[in-house]
């Protein structure tokens, strides 16, 4: 499974988790871009309004995944293993999930981080 993770660049928890995530990817097959991007809510097909709600996974067959399923592609493909995804998506881990992953997101610049992607790569944002 191959596919590009999108995150909030203006983040520093998202850039410091994309960071950590990018050092496990023994598979070469997950790719990272900023939400900020120009043209990625086109790309994913999601109003402009929405595109910050969650982080998106888009895989190499179109499809596209967010909140806690995006994350757990992702995991899924640094680690070249479907288990975290098929975690996710045992009856009741999806929920859990899902909830801990909004709660994270709706706060999420209140977490420690690092320099947000977007100000060290402006011109990629």
């Amino acid at each position: 499974m191959s596919g590009t993770l999108f995150f909030d660049g203006a983040c520093g928890m998202c850039t410091r988790s994309r960071d950590l995530l990018l050092r496990f990817n023994r598979t070469g097959d997950l790719h990272t871009e900023p939400l900020q991007r120009p043209g990625t809510a086109e790309r994913l097909g999601i109003a402009p309004e929405h595109l910050l709600d969650s982080v998106r996974w888009l895989d190499s067959s179109g499809e596209v995944y967010s909140g806690a399923e995006a994350a757990n592609a992702a995991v899924s493909a640094a680690l070249g293993s479907r288990i975290p995804l098929l975690v996710y998506r045992i009856p009741g881990m999806r929920a859990a999930q899902n909830a801990i992953y909004r709660w994270v997101a709706d706060h999420r610049y209140r977490f420690p981080g690092t320099t947000p992607y977007c100000e060290s790569h402006p011109v990629g944002c």
